[in-house]
């Protein structure tokens, strides 16, 4: 959840629940799960920046949990999450998001397209940085 880079966007809900977290009003609902969709681009390609306010994929198609979680850096939690060979087939992803344990999306990144073979893998990775 970069904030440097234009594509990638934390949504207001995200900002919220570590504003009350940080006071001690609530606990943070843990990430659970990575949200795929085709609307990050225009129907030219170009990629479209998820706009401040925005909190969900322009285009939704599947959620599934994350794999799992690394620690690269001190200040940086990598999740990754793998489409298995039947999982959007046919479809081209261009928008991800991650979820927590309410449901809600935390952030959504943004890019070109990605065509998704019905016998091939994908793994998606995405940083919250800080």
């Amino acid at each position: 959840m970069n904030g440097k880079n234009q594509n990638v966007a934390v949504t207001k809900a995200a900002r919220e629940k570590l504003v009350k977290a940080r006071a001690g009003t609530i606990t943070l609902p843990k990430i659970v799960g990575m949200a795929f969709g085709n609307g990050g681009v225009t129907s030219e390609g170009e990629i479209i920046p998820p706009v401040d306010g925005q909190s969900t994929l322009t285009n939704e198609l599947y959620r599934k949990p994350i794999d799992g979680y690394s620690f690269p850096e001190d200040t940086i939690c990598r999740y990754e999450c793998t489409l298995l060979e039947a999982e959007l087939a046919g479809e081209e992803i261009s928008e991800i998001g991650l979820y927590d344990e309410d449901g809600d999306i935390l952030c959504i990144k943004t890019f070109k397209r990605k065509g998704k073979d019905d016998d091939v893998k994908q793994i998606y990775v995405l940083d919250d940085i800080f």
